[in-house]
């Protein structure tokens, strides 16, 4: 009886220091001119109109406006994409979080390229249901062509707070290329914690992948730390090649966030995703 409680107490004790797995969320595609659940007054195509003002229904179920509201770029600077002129959107991500304790929800658009950018133009929307509809806050977290919440679209950093993680990409013949941002939502606003670029090759001797995964640990105040983990992996093909198959090869690459309260943000322990981030592009 002794021993069993002494494991329980030992396990408590343990608990707030174990890395806990990140799980899928459930993010959804509605239909625009469809209900926000909970909100039959509202439409999701009420909410979007708070981004693209003159949008409109199309007659071939795509919504067509001009350029969106100002916003800012979520990484700073102006090395963001340029919204285009005219929008033609099918639909938009939606995923609901918790933010300060308060129920948020959040919309991606992918509003996709002007003519004289190489990049998309994504818009990340954050909203206030609880009375009438507010746009909180909205910022461009278009990094490449198309831009997506990245599986598991968000961790649960407290009891009452979630950080998101979007993902912009562009794929060509072989090769794929993914910049991964981690954003917490503090004060009703986007802040960035961090960009995490990866980069995928397949050719004809090899396969090499760089996938993410998350993890978080309870017990830390007010933010709970975040461990993100590259997993680097290479793995030879069967074909019959003219350049050697490489040995197959896997490491784990992690990087650990904690909030500084000093600085008021999450601050990396490690320069290693820049240092991947340089090798990668030798590989270009």
């Amino acid at each position: 009886m002794v021993s069993t409680l002494c494991r329980f107490m030992l396990a408590c004790l343990l608990l707030p220091s174990i890395w806990t797995a990140a799980q899928a969320q459930a993010v959804s595609f509605p239909e625009l001119n469809s209900a926000v659940r909970g909100h039959q007054d509202v439409t999701y195509f009420d909410l979007a109109k708070m981004i693209v003002p003159d949008l409109k229904a199309g007659g071939d179920r795509f919504y067509k406006g001009s350029a969106p509201i100002e916003m800012r770029d979520i990484l700073g600077g102006d090395d963001g994409g340029s919204p285009p002129e005219a929008v033609n959107l099918p639909n938009a991500a939606v995923l609901a979080i918790k933010a300060g304790g308060k129920d948020r929800l959040t919309m991606l658009f992918d509003l996709g390229q002007s003519q004289d950018s190489a990049q998309g133009f994504a818009v990340l929307a954050l909203y206030d249901l609880t009375g009438k509809p507010k746009l909180l806050d909205a910022v461009n977290v278009g990094t490449d062509q198309s831009t997506y919440f990245r599986d598991p679209g968000k961790l649960a950093v407290s009891a009452g707070d979630d950080a998101l993680i979007i993902m912009s990409t562009h794929f060509n013949s072989n090769q794929g290329y993914v910049g991964t941002i981690l954003i917490l939502v503090r004060n009703d606003r986007f802040e960035p914690i961090d960009q995490i670029n990866t980069f995928d090759e397949n050719v004809c001797a090899y396969k090499r992948t760089q996938d993410l995964s998350f993890q978080t640990r309870g017990g830390e105040k007010p933010y709970a730390a975040i461990k993100v983990t590259v997993t680097d992996a290479t793995k030879p093909s069967d074909e019959s090649c003219e350049e050697p198959a490489p040995n197959a090869v896997s490491q784990d690459i992690s990087v650990i966030y904690r909030w500084d309260k000093a600085g008021s943000r999450y601050v990396r322990n490690s320069d290693a995703f820049e240092k991947l981030s340089v090798e990668n592009a030798k590989r270009f």
